[in-house]
């Protein structure tokens, strides 16, 4: 099994966004292991690049590929 970090940050982005949006509709994701490490991950990632993950607004930009406002 290959490791997360082999793959590009637009790809994982695009993954957890659809893990992420499928939540409600397989609650059995809220446990997954593979959802909570590539999470981890990410925001490990948008931390380096000066994202406050606390603040949905900035962590959602990032996960879009979007500007986020600092604030």
């Amino acid at each position: 099994m290959d490791s997360l970090n082999q793959y590009t940050d637009s790809e994982l982005k695009l993954i957890y966004r659809i893990l992420h949006e499928n939540l409600a509709s397989s609650p059995d994701l809220m446990d997954s292991d593979l959802l909570n490490d590539l999470q981890t991950l990410l925001q490990q990632k948008a931390r380096q690049d000066g994202v406050d993950v606390s603040l949905h607004s900035q962590w959602a930009a990032w996960l879009s590929g979007l500007p986020q406002e600092l604030s």
